[in-house]
């Protein structure tokens, strides 16, 4: 059965974090369409704040994820459409300057934003698995399949890149986090899931929730890890209802 849900890295991530008790706000773009206003009532009603999401003259961004028979997933056709044209605004960025923390899924000319949100002293992290323009960033999340060896590599560079902290992602084998000369490292729950779609984003959620009050490294992996199992086991990046296509 085809069907359509809401979601997207920066998405999933705030609507996870608003389901974990902590404030989350969505800064983004969708378009003047029936996809756009769907988004918005989603994250409305997860408690996620929308007062500073932009409804530009562009279509919804959308992206088709094709299943093969063995249950694997991949990216058959992407559109950014109002994505693609969104820039935070001054009065974005003032409210920016006073959160605690601002995570950047895909975002064009993401390193810059970065560098403007690091200067105005925000902690910012970044999925570089949909955005690979790195910048000072407190926290560098990334995705290496089931690959410890490309994931170590992903960490490195990192790190290298200027990241305080860098956090790996490798699916059923778990993950893997680093900072200075430290490595940490947690195994993934064994479940059964359902769908694989937003798990990662869940994971950043997890971790970040518990680093942002104060949780170490390691407990932090736990949170992403146990937050990504509960996602693998409904449709979608959070429950909501499905739409048939």
């Amino acid at each position: 059965m085809d069907h359509s849900l809401v979601g997207g890295n920066a998405v999933n991530v705030a609507v996870q974090l608003a389901r974990l008790g902590r404030p989350a706000a969505y800064f983004g773009a969708v378009g003047d369409d029936a996809a756009g206003r769907r988004t918005i009532a989603a994250l409305a009603g997860q408690g996620v704040a929308t007062g500073h999401v932009q409804v530009l003259d562009a279509p919804t961004a959308y992206t088709v994820i094709e299943v093969d028979a063995q249950g694997e997933r991949r990216i058959g056709f992407e559109e950014f459409g109002a994505c693609a044209l969104y820039r935070p605004g001054e009065a974005d960025l003032l409210a920016l300057s006073k959160v605690r923390h601002v995570h950047v899924g895909w975002l064009p000319e993401a390193r810059h934003w970065g560098e403007r949100l690091a200067a105005m002293g925000v902690s910012v992290s970044q999925d570089l698995a949909v955005n690979r323009s790195i910048g000072p960033l407190e926290i560098a999340f990334d995705s290496a399949g089931e690959d410890r060896e490309r994931a170590r590599q992903l960490l490195d560079e990192a790190l290298a890149a200027g990241a305080r902290l860098a956090v790996v992602t490798m699916g059923a084998m778990g993950a893997i986090a680093g900072a200075g000369r430290r490595i940490w490292a947690v195994e993934a729950s064994p479940i059964d899931p359902v769908d694989t779609t937003g798990a990662g984003d869940s994971f950043i959620a997890g971790f970040l929730h518990a680093r942002l009050q104060g949780k170490p490294v390691e407990d932090s992996l736990a949170a992403g890890r146990d937050a990504a199992a509960r996602t693998c086991l409904h449709p979608g990046g959070f429950p909501q209802p499905l739409e048939r296509l």
